[in-house]
């Protein structure tokens, strides 16, 4: 029990979720990406004559239950796997964003921005509505999202998603030293 409450190390935990797209390449001619998800959940659920939402939704109904068992598998980890460590943070990160107001590090994400009180303050705001908002347009707007790009577009030699995985890391260090230390003085 306790292999399963320890992180993995990289070359083992990378492989196994490498080895996701053969196995669902080989098993049902699949590819793995979850940002379709969205798509066929509004349109099995929403009955407007919308152009983008009339397709055979039932034809993926499989990518479905994939995400339902990845949200039963997080909530499974949470709760029953949890190693009760706090996460291992970079002792010069704490020190950086603690400079900036982030003072709770005690789970997954800082308390200090990601709660539902924060939410409706400012940078909140910004953080969780305007970011997932500019999340989910960009992965609509780069024909997916950063695990189909890069785990299972790169692995089958795509090169759209070899250049979508690269603008995805530009702009996420972009983001990370440029502009997140402004965000967080919100």
């Amino acid at each position: 029990m306790d292999l399963i409450k320890q992180p993995w190390p990289w070359y083992i935990a990378g492989p196994l979720i490498g080895l996701t797209v053969p196995v669902l390449l080989l098993l049902g001619n699949r590819a793995f990406g979850i940002s379709s998800v969205l798509r066929h959940t509004c349109a099995a659920c929403i009955p407007a004559n919308i152009k983008f939402f009339r397709y055979d939704w039932k034809k993926e109904s499989w990518n479905l239950l994939f995400a339902l068992g990845i949200i039963m598998g997080g909530f499974i980890a949470t709760f029953l796997f949890s190693a009760p460590d706090p996460v291992n943070i970079n002792p010069r990160t704490v020190a950086l964003l603690q400079q900036y107001g982030v003072k709770d590090f005690s789970g997954m994400l800082p308390q200090d921005v990601f709660n539902f009180s924060q939410l409706f303050t400012l940078r909140g705001f910004v953080f969780m509505v305007a970011g997932g908002f500019l999340v989910g347009f960009g992965t609509r707007y780069a024909g997916g999202c950063t695990s189909g790009h890069a785990i299972m577009g790169i692995s089958s030699l795509q090169w759209p998603s070899l250049v979508a995985t690269c603008c995805f890391m530009v702009g996420g260090f972009m983001t990370s030293w440029f502009l997140l230390p402004y965000l967080l003085q919100l």
